[in-house]
């Protein structure tokens, strides 16, 4: 797989998305526009073994539903990120076996030296 979760919306997503230089073959998928897919969740969490590292919890809807208070299972934080695009973090770059999650230095430095090399 390679594809980018991201929101169209997001300067962040924007900035980093503008940073790089993506091939033709990487899907680059709006999360507002086109939500994740369980499918899609599944294999992220596959890959990660945790689905409270693809929660956004700077979300306003996390922060509106006091969820910062709460100990949500793997299943319930599954469940927030299907039903409203904001609860999954981004972006999130899938390049075949390699996942970038967030938009910290480092992960943006790893995906300049993947595209920019």
């Amino acid at each position: 797989m390679k594809k980018v979760f991201h929101l169209s919306t997001c300067d962040t997503c924007k900035r980093i998305l503008g940073k790089l230089s993506l091939p033709e073959d990487v899907i680059i998928q709006d999360i507002k526009k086109e939500h994740i897919s369980e499918s899609d969740l599944e294999f992220l969490y596959k890959n990660t073994r945790s689905y409270e590292i693809l929660l956004n919890k700077r979300a306003k809807k996390y922060t509106e539903a006091g969820l910062k208070d709460e100990n949500l299972s793997e299943e319930e934080i599954k469940e927030y990120i299907l039903s409203h695009y904001t609860f999954l973090k981004r972006p999130i770059f899938v390049i075949d076996d390699k996942i970038f999650i967030g938009n910290d230095k480092h992960t943006v430095d790893a995906l300049k030296s993947l595209f920019n090399d």
